[in-house]
């Protein structure tokens, strides 16, 4: 298991010189004439960082330590699981259930043994952040939720480092260098996090496990030619892919003035509380809503009354999607995001519950309809995993 901060090392050669070995590695690029030995020097002398060793975070891992990237730092503080390989193909079935970080360790070592890679087993905080960048030359921002994207931003920014962003959904990726140094950065493009639950995330609408390897590798891309200095990076630019009809956009963004990290009058000076300032849960994957006991209802009980047939109306606020794979007999799927819109046309005087994957996003709808006026309500606890464990073993999780 990776240590906090813990990196293996492994003998090489000065990084000013290649060795034999790595001659014969990395022959079929230094025989490019834009790269050549010096080239790969240069390469061999870099460092990266890349938060997140999932989708995005696999391919880039994997090409970067081919390439010879001579040090690169892997952040992540999760565990494979077996829903994680069809786009994270770094792990494999015999890692699951492995912390992440050591597991692409491992397999980067496999492709590369002549690199050293630092596994940071933590979650990147507003606390950590500063200590585990510091030493890296290039920053790869293959996280999947709002709030590291936000803090990786800001953090690279501060310490004037480029950020090469990615993210996927569904069948459409985004890929970007972000440099405040040269052009905008993220907050330049996407100033505020969107409300919670506006953007679904792929647990919820689900991705086409390519989707990652194609993005993950133009991130890759993008690094190797910031190092090297070759072409155009996409600085100022915000390249966007769809693979339904395989178009590829370029849409040019530009340094805003008022941005509140990097324009003419910054007021983010130092790193924030990102979970708190983009209003999702946290690290330790707590709801950001808190509800008592008496909003609550368990697996069992909600099974109980509707054996009953007591008119309780649930509602499972998981995306279209989830629900057709899988759901609890009898309920209705109304997404987070449509539920405000549903408001009139559900019952006050029946008890609702509410219902999503793990009692996240039925607590957020809980507290919307609450404000709405309702209070017969309640959450599943836990929700259709807890509902899968606890009533229905065979019912299939994800």
């Amino acid at each position: 298991m990776a240590r906090k901060g813990s990196k293996e090392e492994r003998p090489t050669a000065s990084p000013s010189s290649l060795s034999n070995d790595e001659i014969r590695r990395y022959s079929r690029q230094i025989v490019l004439p834009d790269i050549g030995l010096e080239g790969q020097r240069r390469l061999k002398s870099a460092s990266v960082l890349i938060i997140g060793t999932g989708g995005l975070g696999s391919p880039a891992a994997l090409y970067l330590a081919a390439a010879g990237i001579g040090r690169i730092g892997i952040v992540d503080h999760d565990t494979v699981d077996v829903s994680n390989l069809h786009r994270q193909i770094v792990h494999g079935t015999s890692t699951i259930g492995a912390r992440k970080v050591a597991s692409a360790r491992d397999r980067m070592h496999d492709v590369n043994p002549l690199i050293q890679i630092d596994a940071y087993d933590e979650p990147l905080t507003s606390e950590n952040a500063v200590r585990i960048a510091s030493p890296y030359d290039v920053v790869i921002d293959a996280s999947d939720n709002f709030p590291t994207r936000y803090l990786s931003n800001d953090l690279c920014v501060l310490l004037e480092k480029p950020n090469v962003y990615g993210a996927v959904l569904g069948f459409e990726g985004q890929v970007s260098v972000f440099d405040a140094k040269r052009g905008p950065c993220y907050r330049c493009v996407f100033p505020t996090p969107p409300p919670p639950g506006a953007v679904p995330s792929c647990t919820e609408s689900g991705v086409l496990g390519v989707i990652p390897g194609v993005v993950g590798t133009l991130q890759a891309v993008e690094t190797l030619k910031l190092i090297l200095g070759l072409g155009e990076p996409l600085i100022g630019t915000l390249l966007i892919y769809d693979a339904l009809d395989q178009s590829w956009n370029r849409v040019a963004v530009a340094k805003s003035a008022e941005c509140p990290v990097c324009g003419k009058k910054p007021t983010i000076t130092n790193l924030i509380n990102y979970e708190e300032s983009c209003g999702v849960p946290g690290h330790g994957g707590a709801p950001r809503v808190i509800l008592g006991e008496e909003w609550e209802i368990s697996p069992r009980e909600l099974k109980d009354r509707l054996d009953r047939g007591d008119g309780a109306r649930v509602i499972d606020v998981r995306e279209q999607g989830e629900w057709n794979m899988v759901h609890i007999p009898g309920s209705e799927c109304v997404p987070l995001r449509t539920l405000e819109a549903h408001v009139s046309n559900l019952p006050h005087d029946q008890e609702i519950v509410l219902v999503c994957r793990v009692g996240v996003r039925s607590a957020r709808g809980l507290d919307l309809l609450r404000r709405a006026g309702f209070t017969r309500l309640k959450n599943l606890r836990g929700g259709i995993l807890a509902w899968a464990q606890d009533v229905d073993p065979t019912m299939p999780t994800y």
